[in-house]
This record gives C-alpha cells, sequence and structure tokens, in this order.
C-alpha cells in the first residue's frame, strides 16, 4: 500500500483533530519482503497502524518505535535486519537504529518514522497587558495560543494543552472549572496568593481538583513587568509539558522526565521486543501473561504449554 490519497486524507483528518501520530515509509526493501518502497502506515498514541509496511513481524518492531518516537518528537531511519544484533544499535551517530527481527524471512527493511505532533494548543483568556504578553512570546515556542471566548465548551477543550486565566477577576471561575473538569493538563489563574485562594475555594471541585491549578500562575524568576510574567508562565507550561517537578518559589526545578519508551515485553517464542497495548496478541497461560508478536507466536506458546497437562 503505498502513499495515496487515502493517507493523505486521513492525515490530515488527524492533523485537523489535533492528533498525534508517526507516518512511517518503507524506503528501502531487499526481498523476500512482504513491504515495497513507498508503502506507508500511520502509527497512533495508541499503538494501532494504519496502512502496511510490512508483516505483522515488521509491524511489532514499528509499533514499539514510533511510540517511543512520539514522546520524544525525533524522526527515526529504522533498519530492520534478521541478522542485525540482538540490542538495538545506533548507526552513524543519533537518527539510524539498526534492530534485529528474527520473524523476517531473509530479508531487509529500511522504513523512516516520523512524528507528526500537533502545536500544543493553549487558551488565554482576558485582554490584559499579561494576556496579550502571552499570546505574543506563546507564537516562539511553536504554541498555537488562542484568545478564550468566555463560554469555552467542554468539547472544545478536549484538545487543550492548557488554560491561563489572565482577566483579573472577570469571568475565572466558569472557565476554570470547565477547565480542569475536562482534564487540560495544564490551568493557571494569574492572581495573587490570598486572592487565587480565595477563587480556588469558590469553585465547585474537589480538593484534589483544586490542586491541579497553578496559582500564582507562573515560576518564581522575580517577574514584574507583564512580559516577564507571561515568561514565567511559559516556563511553568514548558516545565509542565516536560513532567519537570519545579519549586515555583525558588529559581530551580529538578528534572524528572518520565520515561520516552513505550511499556515492552519480550515474544517468549521468537524472542521480539513487542509493544504492549491494546492489539498486541497475549497469553495467560500458567497465570502468567505472555505478549506476542503475532497470534502465530501466541498459538505455538499456548499448543507448547498445553502438552504437558494433555499428557497426565
Amino acid at each position: 500500500m503505498n502513499a495515496g490519497p487515502a493517507v493523505e486524507q486521513r492525515m490530515a483528518e488527524l492533523t485537523n483533530r489535533h492528533v498525534p501520530f508517526v507516518k512511517a515509509t518503507v524506503v528501502r526493501a531487499l526481498h523476500p519482503t512482504s513491504a515495497q518502497p513507498g508503502d506507508t502506515a500511520l502509527v497512533l498514541e495508541d499503538g494501532r497502524i494504519e496502512g502496511f509496511v510490512g508483516g505483522v513481524c515488521a509491524e511489532a518492531t514499528v509499533r514499539v518505535q514510533a511510540l517511543r518516537l512520539l514522546r520524544t518528537g525525533e524522526s527515526l531511519l529504522l533498519r530492520i535486519s534478521p541478522g542485525a544484533p540482538a540490542e538495538p544499535q545506533e548507526e552513524g551517530g543519533a537518527g539510524t537504529l539498526l534492530v534485529a527481527n528474527p520473524c523476517l524471512s531473509g530479508g531487509e527493511l529500511e522504513i523512516f518514522l516520523e512524528p507528526l505532533r500537533p502545536d500544543p494548543v493553549v487558551l488565554v483568556l482576558g485582554d490584559t497587558p499579561i494576556g496579550r504578553s502571552l499570546v505574543a512570546l506563546g507564537a516562539g515556542l511553536d504554541y498555537d495560543v488562542r484568545t478564550a471566548a468566555e463560554e469555552v465548551g467542554a468539547e472544545e477543550l478536549a484538545d487543550v494543552a492548557a488554560v491561563v486565566i489572565a482577566s483579573h477577576g472577570r469571568q475565572e471561575e466558569g472557565l476554570l472549572t470547565r477547565a480542569v473538569r475536562a482534564g487540560v493538563p495544564y490551568v493557571a489563574l494569574v492572581a495573587s496568593r490570598r486572592r487565587g485562594a480565595a477563587v480556588l475555594d469558590g469553585l465547585d471541585l474537589t480538593a484534589a481538583q483544586r490542586d491541579r491549578i497553578h496559582t500564582p500562575a507562573g515560576l518564581w524568576i522575580g517577574a514584574r513587568t507583564p512580559g516577564e510574567i507571561a515568561v514565567s508562565i511559559l516556563a511553568e507550561l514548558v516545565a509542565s509539558r516536560h513532567a519537570l517537578s519545579v519549586h515555583t518559589e525558588e529559581a530551580a526545578a529538578e528534572p524528572a522526565p518520565p520515561s520516552t519508551e513505550p511499556r515492552t515485553a519480550l515474544d517468549p517464542v521468537c524472542g521480539m521486543t513487542v509493544a504492549v497495548v491494546a492489539d498486541t496478541p497475549y497469553s495467560d497461560a500458567r497465570g502468567h501473561r505472555h505478549w506476542f508478536c503475532s497470534t502465530g507466536c501466541r498459538d505455538r506458546f499456548e499448543a507448547e504449554t498445553a502438552r504437558p497437562a494433555e499428557a497426565l
């Protein structure tokens, strides 16, 4: 399946919905392989693969690496070979990875993986000096910063990365409540410590939900002007997006980034590393869950583990 109108249409649809994905394109195929140069697939956050870049074994390897790239944002030329070393190896520096695949029938594949992650949407409520500074400075970070309407609905908040309230007391409570309930990752209120606490106390939210609201908004960097305060808020947003633990009243940050590696397991039959996602075949044989690159490996495993019991 070469890239065509259907793939391009699907990419446009995902982009318009702000859904991140990885575009995987076969750039070289050494026979015997089922894939051809130009074959293309899209890998989604949940591990689903739409399109074709080879059989189930090639897909398993592509899935593992694509899920990792969705976290790092880096592109990768993936070389899959049955004769490669057991451990993945970088070739010629970062950007090319050689991975063993014992399931391949003797051929090799080179697949270019390109993560396409939409610009994070940031809504700013308040036509104030701080609000205008946030809109102006956010564009330089490749954020899609928009001025929010007072009555933003839950559906509009579904794909939003951040909501910052900088309206100085106007129409704050409603949007704060909806943003937290919608699960917006970063929600901030520009206010003094005393006023911010009073606003939070009046919200119809649980204590845990109120704790998710950053107020006073921004890191403590001694900011005074609207532009400096906007910088401190954007810095806190960046730290939040990269899962850094930040001391808001100290000019310090302790990095504690999440692992960029997806959850994986070893196929006990062929030895492949597979991503543990909803579509990965698994077996609960003998009280332990095992994951497989394909239903073929799973069926073989279950048949072999069942033999001793049948022999009794």
